[in-house]
């Protein structure tokens, strides 16, 4: 690589690096060609070494001011950018990502990197709380009781697969365990290893530049179950980030809870994103919404956390008209590279099984494939009946396939509906005429997912204050929080009382004088603005 961002496969422990002798490597998943370098392998040293470092960095960390913390985040996201090329050009040869999408990738992780930034700032997650002392309150008196919300330990972070950028190094998981003063241990994905250090690298040289502690960030790079085992059972870290395939989010709770001190794990797992055509909007626009679907399934390959693998929809002629449309469209759809040969394998199986299914009919397949490791997409359809009968029709097949629904009425969708595992959202498609109907089924959907959107596409996250990206299980493995939009830092952030504690012994925030000049409840009353320090 050119410049200062060099790819030498090496661990990342603070300002330290390391090579070790057991060694993987990328491949090009376009053309199924290994990629230089190779990489090391961390392994139970490297994960001592870093998790150590984190909790030495850890004190210093947590106790700097709002605006040392944002203007950090602000220096990572101008180290990413500083990359230049080289990381769009790597991340392509890693993952089959066409230019176009990895540039906007990467312009939403520096976005929400300096939307964290924004939102330290205003320490409104703070929760700054006080209820003064009541030393005349009959019968007893009341102490003096402050709150704040104060940051959990050092965070492991999982990469994700399919996002190299903003699901990984410096993805939401590490921008808001940093926003909420904890370290960060990043397990890299293994099929964009290089990518992964060249953001490493990145955020590396922002923490040496701001003089905080070199331990704040580590880079552990490595292809086994094992590493990521190890570092999830470490004393030191106190809380885990992961987004991927539910078994390995299950694998991870499950040595987190067998810890002698249990942490939790915040894991985005599995969803099909119910869609759901109510009547009126079917008839008036089915060819249409069969086109928007179509291109909305295939876009990446079908590789989004939100892609729409469920259809609901009554059993009439015009959803005969959509089926036919949807075909139309998806039959010359080009077939496209997938992730990862790993990724490929694991949707053949889950089109297969589809395809195979004696209640299931194939309704149409993409185009052929024209190289190794690409999707072609698959549209699938069943009735009602035979879907709640057998629930491996509603598992995940990640990729460009979907299963479309018939429903007698709308009481069999509901039906369909409240027997559906969580799901990270569901799509209504209506017209004012369905509006009636849809909001019978709204608190039931509303049970089921973390975002419910109208006359939309579900395969597109904003990263703003009100985004939640989760859902109940197994969606996440905790349906109270969002990996995505500021709401995420509240998955490292404990609340800690003081109770009659002298000033100089209060964190900045819980002073009288109030110098952070944060807004606070003060004996239940929120303060209108931040007073004058």
């Amino acid at each position: 690589m050119e410049g200062d961002f060099v790819i030498d496969g090496a661990i990342l422990i603070g300002a330290e690096t390391r090579q070790a002798s057991d060694r993987f490597t990328a491949i090009d998943p376009a053309t199924g060609q290994v990629l230089a370098p190779s990489f090391s392998s961390a392994r139970g040293d490297a994960v001592d070494a870093a998790a150590a470092a984190a909790a030495a960095a850890f004190p210093v960390y947590a106790a700097t001011d709002l605006e040392t913390r944002a203007a950090l985040l602000e220096a990572i996201a101008d180290a990413i950018m500083a990359v230049g090329d080289d990381l769009i050009v790597r991340a392509m040869a890693e993952s089959g990502l066409p230019r176009a999408r990895l540039g906007g990738e990467r312009g939403r992780t520096t976005g929400q990197l300096r939307l964290f930034a924004q939102f330290v700032r205003q320490g409104d997650w703070l929760d700054a709380t006080i209820d003064p002392a009541l030393p005349d309150r009959a019968p007893l008196p009341r102490p003096d009781l402050r709150r704040i919300n104060m940051a959990i330990g050092p965070v492991a972070v999982f990469g994700a697969s399919n996002f190299p950028l903003a699901f990984s190094v410096a993805g939401g998981d590490t921008a808001s365990a940093l926003a909420a003063g904890c370290p960060v241990v990043v397990k890299g994905h293994p099929s964009h290893p290089g990518t992964g250090e060249l953001v490493a690298r990145a955020i590396a040289g922002a923490i040496a530049a701001s003089g905080l502690p070199a331990g704040i960030f580590s880079y552990l790079p490595g292809e086994t179950n094992e590493l990521g085992g190890a570092l999830v059972a470490h004393p030191a870290i106190k809380a885990v980030g992961f987004t991927g395939s539910r078994g390995g989010g299950l694998a991870l709770v499950r040595i987190a809870a067998a810890r002698p001190e249990p942490i939790p794990v915040y894991a985005e797992m599995s969803s099909i994103n119910p869609v759901i055509l109510f009547p009126a909007a079917l008839a008036a626009r089915g060819p249409a919404l069969a086109t928007a679907f179509v291109q909305s399934l295939t876009m990446g390959s079908g590789q989004f956390c939100t892609n729409p693998g469920l259809v609901l929809a009554l059993d009439t002629p015009a959803l005969d008209g959509f089926i036919a449309a949807a075909a139309a469209t998806m039959g010359t759809s080009a077939a496209t590279t997938m992730l990862s040969p790993a990724i490929h394998a694991h949707y053949e199986k889950g089109v297969d099984a589809l395809a195979g299914h004696r209640a299931v009919r194939t309704v149409a397949r993409g185009c052929p494939d024209t190289g190794p490791n690409q999707a072609v997409a698959a549209l699938f359809e069943t009735d009602a009946a035979s879907f709640l009968a057998d629930r491996a029709l509603g598992d995940e097949v990640f990729g460009s396939s979907a299963v479309i629904v018939r429903c007698r009425d709308l009481g069999e969708v509901s039906h369909v509906i409240a027997g559906l595992e969580g799901q990270l959202t569901a799509t209504l498609h209506v017209d004012p005429a369905d509006e009636a109907e849809a909001a019978t089924l709204v608190p039931a959907i509303a049970d089921r997912v973390g975002r419910i959107l109208a006359n939309g596409w579900p395969t597109g996250v904003e990263v703003c204050h009100a985004m939640v990206h989760g859902g109940p299980f197994p969606a996440t493995s905790d349906n109270r929080t969002t990996s995505v939009g500021t709401l995420a830092m509240l998955r490292f952030l404990r609340p800690v009382c003081f109770q009659n504690l002298p000033q100089a012994l209060l964190p900045a925030a819980l002073h009288d004088a109030n110098p952070w000049r944060v807004a606070r409840r003060i004996d239940g009353v929120r303060e209108a603005s931040k007073p004058s320090s």
